[in-house]
């Protein structure tokens, strides 16, 4: 695996971070290798950069049938393993088999929901990349990670962009 190195760019207005993601655009960086970092919630788009695909809608659903299954085994494992023939009744009664089956295919899908939410929200970052606490302080950061070879375009793209400061972050083996 290749070495990365991070770096960081700060700018105090959106139009320089814009044009800061179209510079990187136009020096060869891919839409995974930067990242714009705001203490101030901005409308997908603002900075030019495409809108995030997600499959959040997919864990509730994959939640949903494991628990319908997990509900379906323990109900209908439980009365096979223990018969209890009464008045001629089957020995899988439904009724009761349904109620299960619906609060197992709801704890499914609430837990599915959580852990996709933690997924789809890159939580936890292991790696984020350089940072500056001034960005909770209105700057807005413009991060690279790429790798080695290419750290030194990056900074001179984004100080030519109308950077404040550039800093560079650590590495990622």
């Amino acid at each position: 695996m290749f070495a990365k190195r991070s770096v960081i760019g700060l700018y105090t207005d959106e139009e320089a971070a814009a044009s800061a993601l179209d510079a990187l655009r136009e020096a060869g960086y891919d839409q995974g290798e930067y990242e714009v970092l705001t203490g101030t919630p901005y409308p997908e788009g603002t900075f030019g950069e495409e809108e995030p695909k997600h499959t959040l809608y997919r864990w509730p659903l994959i939640g949903a049938a494991c628990g319908f299954i997990v509900g379906l085994v323990l109900t209908s494992g439980t009365q096979l393993a223990y018969p209890l023939v009464t008045g001629g009744k089957p020995v899988l009664s439904i009724p009761p088999m349904t109620i299960i089956m619906y609060e197992g295919t709801m704890l499914g899908a609430i837990i599915f929901t959580v852990i996709g939410i933690i997924i789809e929200s890159r939580l936890p970052r292991l790696f984020m990349g350089a940072y500056d606490e001034r960005i909770t302080e209105g700057y807005i950061g413009v991060t690279v990670t790429t790798s080695e070879e290419r750290v030194g375009t990056a900074e001179e793209v984004l100080n030519a962009s109308g950077a404040e400061e550039v800093k560079r972050g650590w590495e990622n083996n």
